[in-house]
């Protein structure tokens, strides 16, 4: 496999290593000794697929405290996936990062805690698959305005995305009432 560092210090662009013949192709979603020598360990204790439909935004999400680093994928379809910076005190704060990631590629997101998350729908569907560092606290789920102009995201979308309803009232990032402190 092949890691990429990102604009974002900690977050990772992951190329998995493809097989492919005339039956289709194989690789690996996740072998820990691999990871962790990119400097991606777990434990990962919680993993979620969600599917959705073109056009749908989910994000941008973080926990605080109880924070999430995530690996992220996408197992059918594309998306246009985002994190930004919402570390207090951090040389990066409020700094975003959007990457395609595609089943065709593969491609992976290493998303550590401190940083928000999101993705947004680009093919007619997309199955989009969470491995998380943390398991899923209500209580401690914070969002941010996926359209917060201060955050400068150049989403590809034709039109007004379908969000939920918990995302369409989030707080700009300078109104977030909870954020991460920058270690």
């Amino acid at each position: 496999m092949n890691v990429v560092e990102t604009a974002l210090p900690g977050v990772l662009l992951i190329e998995p290593r493809r097989f492919s013949d005339a039956r289709g192709s194989f690789f690996e979603i996740w072998k820990e000794e691999r990871y962790v020598a990119a400097g991606i360990s777990g434990p990962f204790v919680q993993d979620n697929v969600s599917h959705s439909v073109q056009r749908t935004l989910r994000g941008l999400h973080f926990q605080e405290p109880s924070g999430q680093g995530k690996l992220v994928q996408a197992l059918a379809g594309a998306v246009y996936d985002v994190v930004v910076d919402v570390r207090r005190g951090s040389p990066t704060f409020g700094r975003s990062l959007g990457v395609m990631l595609d089943a065709e590629t593969g491609k992976q997101l290493w998303i550590p805690p401190g940083f928000a998350h999101g993705f947004c729908v680009t093919s007619p569907h997309a199955t989009f698959l969470y491995k998380c560092t943390a398991a899923y606290s209500p209580e401690h789920e914070r969002s941010i305005r996926w359209d917060d102009p201060a955050l400068g995201i150049e989403w590809p979308l034709s039109g007004a995305p379908l969000l939920s309803p918990k995302d369409a009232v989030a707080p700009r990032l300078a109104e977030a009432p909870v954020l991460p402190v920058h270690a």
